[in-house]
């Protein structure tokens, strides 16, 4: 049975529509790899893009991509709300059908180890892939980001895990990181214009600071719409509902006077995740998964 790997790279431009689009480029019409979406937001000024594929052409895709973004985006000229330390900022693999998540390790070690080979751009192991605790957090790596990263790198314990000491002058450095469960992005978008309040209550949802530890959370301004947000990597919604979490944002934004605009899931997300919300919104009594119409289409497939 053929494998298959869901992969979310994110690199740092979302502005320049032509540099998105070249660097986007080499992910489509590759045989074994299909381009599901891609996301680029101008206040984030970074792009998310959805793939799936079987490991050995999704790995030269991501190579390919990988190298795009180092030649065409320069992180002295970069800036946006979103923390970053590289033109291809993450490249996060995540187990999807017939493949084990041991697999997956060593196929995204190995897609680290020829970032490094081929573009000299350092790399740093993250999630299942972490050589120390601390690193399973995105924050802690791109504590300073590319600007604060240039010294902060140079001791040990903040260096690059392939590479460095010292970060590529354009390109900075790669997270690569395996998870059992891919992450999910979600935005929350508060009726309020107070970038303090975003980040008082993203503080309450994190992880590290006393919320919930598959959340990481950060308070963003929307600047197209004149809101803030609560942008969050959710990296187990099985574990951590989305609804669960957002029932604690609703709150903290109403006691402070602010309601809730609406809620932005950024790529894609498995279908388990979604009906968990219908099933604690509408109060569902012995829903049964045979109950979704497409799930019958499974038993259609012929199998490779």
């Amino acid at each position: 049975m053929a494998q298959y790997i869901h992969s979310a790279p994110n690199f740092s431009e979302g502005r320049r529509l032509e540099v998105v689009e070249a660097v986007v480029a080499p992910l489509k019409g590759i045989p074994g790899v299909k381009l599901i979406t891609y996301h680029p937001d101008p206040d984030f000024n970074r792009t998310v893009v959805e793939l799936v594929g079987k490991p050995d052409p999704l790995k030269e895709a991501l190579l390919a991509m990988a190298g795009k973004a180092y030649e065409l985006i320069d992180l002295n000229q970069h800036q946006g709300a979103h923390p970053r330390i590289g033109a291809l900022d993450v490249v996060s693999l995540a187990p999807l059908r017939n493949i084990t998540l041991e697999e997956v390790k060593q196929l995204a070690r190995r897609i680290g180890e020829e970032i490094y080979q081929r573009y000299k751009v350092p790399v740093y192991f993250s999630g299942e892939l972490a050589r120390t605790p601390e690193r399973k957090n995105f924050d802690y790596i791109r504590r300073g980001q590319f600007e604060g990263l240039k010294e902060a790198v140079l001791p040990p314990e903040r260096a690059p895990d392939l590479g460095g000491p010292t970060l590529h002058p354009t390109a900075g450095a790669t997270i690569v990181t395996a998870d059992p469960i891919a992450l999910v992005a979600v935005n929350v978008i508060l009726d309020s214009d107070d970038l303090d309040l975003a980040k008082r209550i993203a503080k309450a949802v994190r992880g590290p600071s006393g919320g919930f530890s598959t959340v990481r959370a950060i308070g963003l301004r929307f600047t197209q719409r004149q809101k803030v947000a609560v942008s969050m990597d959710m990296f187990d919604v099985e574990r951590t509902p989305i609804y669960r979490v957002y029932e604690l944002i609703r709150l903290e934004a109403e006691r402070r006077g602010v309601k809730v605009l609406g809620t932005q899931i950024v790529g894609t997300l498995r279908q388990e995740a979604l009906i968990k919300v219908a099933e604690f919104y509408l109060g569902l009594e012995d829903f049964n998964r045979d109950q979704i119409l497409e799930n019958h289409l499974i038993d259609l497939e012929s199998p490779e």
